[in-house]
């Protein structure tokens, strides 16, 4: 197959570019770290002095929040004490839990389920959770899940008392939520609002491989980024997206995997309705959205619906998506949704 840098690539484009460059003098600052089991990166435009000690600190902070209401690996977290809480406890949701717990309740519904907030316990059969939980994949002790485990770790999200107004959440007995598939692109877009209050309304975010780009560079530009292919040689032609106003989500089978010891390839992307990991081909599903947090939960919805049904439920939803799958044949192939469409130039 052709290698995708060889090719021309496509370049998408926000309906409309609002604002002004920055003013005269100011420069892209640079700031990156560790969090959420993973690395982040931020580029902000200021002035040369600008205090980056004082960023990078409110950046920590917002993670830092983010961790302390969600985390499934932290025992401490809201999210994990809701989680060994007993039947018919009433847990009240801090702001951002909440945001997220909503948002993801919705996608589960428009899904039917094949994303789920409530699958940490398949999550941490399959040893993709924490270890303290049970043993993970790549560590001793791991062994793949029996039909009788899966068909027990198997819990029906609908039994989610949730009451959005009072920002309330019951746990009906067992349900173990996994947020993994859509705070990290919550915090996405925290780190980006914070940064807009400090004065900082020009910036690109970055938190494992999940964007989302605000305002223009010094020059003017907007902040480009290069969508990630599931392989260098996958044939398909290389997509550039202006990042104004605009966040984007990758998920795929391409990221994270393991072999299991008779030699299968299987992805991290479990679909809840099975209980196992998803075997349709999809290689990635890549969601351009204003949000980061709702980019993120729906390349996940999708990229489990494989790329039929996917691609309907982006279709129904006005989702702008780009869906790229393995024929039969090993070779890739791709469709994007009339909402992608608009954006190409």
């Amino acid at each position: 197959m052709t290698p995708a840098a060889d090719l021309a690539p496509r370049v998408l484009v926000p309906l409309a570019i609002r604002g002004e460059p920055p003013a005269w003098g100011q420069v892209v600052h640079a700031l990156q770290g560790q969090s959420m089991g993973t690395t982040w990166s931020v580029r902000c435009v200021g002035p040369a002095a600008l205090r980056l000690d004082a960023i990078e600190a409110v950046i920590a902070a917002t993670l830092n929040d983010v961790i302390a209401q969600m985390s499934h690996w932290e025992a401490s977290s809201a999210l994990s004490r809701f989680n060994v809480a007993p039947p018919g406890h009433v847990q009240s949701l801090p702001a951002g839990f909440a945001t997220v717990m909503d948002a993801a309740l919705r996608v589960a519904t428009a899904s039917d389920g094949a994303y789920d907030p409530g699958a940490g316990e398949l999550v941490a059969l399959w040893g993709f959770g924490p270890a303290w939980l049970r043993p993970r994949h790549d560590e001793p002790g791991f062994a793949l899940p029996t039909e009788a485990q899966i068909a027990a770790a198997q819990r029906d999200w609908r039994t989610l008392r949730w009451d959005a107004h009072q920002r309330r959440l019951t746990q009906p007995g067992g349900v173990r939520l996994d947020l993994s598939a859509i705070a990290k692109g919550h915090a996405v877009d925290r780190v980006s609002d914070a940064l807009a209050e400090c004065g900082l309304p020009d910036h690109l975010v970055e938190i494992g491989g999940e964007l989302r780009g605000a305002g223009l560079k010094p020059d003017g530009q907007p902040w480009w980024v290069d969508l990630e292919p599931p392989t260098p040689d996958c044939g398909l032609p290389p997509t550039r997206l202006a990042l104004h106003g605009l966040a984007i989500a990758t998920s795929g089978d391409y990221r994270r995997c393991f072999t299991t010891a008779d030699g299968r390839r299987l992805p991290h992307t479990l679909d809840p309705r099975s209980g196992r990991p998803i075997t349709h081909g999809m290689a990635s599903v890549s969601v351009v959205h204003d949000s980061a947090m709702w980019a993120d939960a729906w390349s996940t919805a999708l990229t489990v619906l494989g790329h039929e049904a996917g691609l309907a439920l982006a279709q129904a939803q006005g989702l702008a998506a780009l869906l790229v799958w393995r024929e039969a044949d090993g070779r890739f192939a791709e469709a994007w949704t009339p909402a992608l469409q608009e954006l190409a130039l």
